[in-house]
C-alpha cells in the first residue's frame, strides 16, 4: 500500500512520527488494521532510500555504499500498471549480473518467478548488483515494477558483506 498524505490523516509524516486515520480513506472508520515497518540505513550494512525509473536497458545507478545481496523494490508513484505494483525481491543468488532468475514478492502467495500481478511471468531485462550499489534497467513494458520511465521506487538493500570498518592485519 502507499501510504498518502490522507491516509495519514492529513497529516505529513515527520522523521519521527506518524499518524494514521481510522481507515485507509482518511476516515473515522475503525474497522481497519494497520501495520508499519520503519527502516533506516546503516553504513555498510543498508540502505533505505528512492530512486526515479529511466526505463533504459542501463538502468538507474542506485548508490548503496556496499555490494548488495538483497534489494527489495517498489513503484511508489503509481502510473498505468497498478496490479503489478508489489514488493518486488531480487537477491544475489537467483539473480547475479547477467542472468536473470525469479523474482518473489514479500507481499504476495503466488508462486516463485510470477509477477506482481500473479499472472504472468517475471521479467528482469537487466539488473546489476555492483561494488557500490545496484541497476535495474529494462526498456520493456514488462519491468515497470522497478524501471519505469519517470516512476519513483522505495527499495531497502542489505549488503553481501556487511561491514563498516575492517580492522583486520
Amino acid at each position: 500500500m502507499l501510504l498518502t498524505p490522507k491516509t495519514f490523516f492529513n497529516t505529513a509524516p515527520t522523521a519521527d512520527v506518524f499518524s494514521v486515520g481510522g481507515g485507509l480513506d482518511g476516515s473515522t472508520s475503525t474497522s481497519y488494521d494497520f501495520i508499519a515497518y520503519a527502516f533506516h540505513s546503516v553504513d555498510g550494512y543498508s540502505k533505505v532510500g528512492s530512486y526515479t525509473g529511466n526505463a533504459s536497458t542501463d538502468g538507474t545507478f542506485v548508490y548503496t555504499g556496499f555490494k548488495p545481496a538483497y534489494v527489495m523494490v517498489k513503484n511508489a508513484t503509481g502510473g498505468d500498471y497498478g496490479s503489478y505494483y508489489s514488493w518486488k525481491i531480487l537477491d544475489s543468488k537467483r539473480h547475479y549480473n547477467g542472468q536473470n532468475g525469479p523474482s518473489l514478492y514479500a507481499n504476495r502467495s503466488y508462486a516463485e518467478g510470477l509477477r506482481g500481478n500473479g499472472g504472468t511471468d517475471s521479467y528482469v531485462e537487466r539488473h546489476d548488483f555492483l561494488s557500490n550499489g545496484f541497476k535495474l534497467g529494462a526498456t520493456s513494458s514488462y519491468e515497470v515494477e522497478s524501471n519505469d520511465s519517470g516512476q519513483t521506487y522505495i527499495y531497502i538493500a542489505f549488503a553481501e558483506h556487511p561491514f563498516k570498518y575492517s580492522t583486520a592485519k
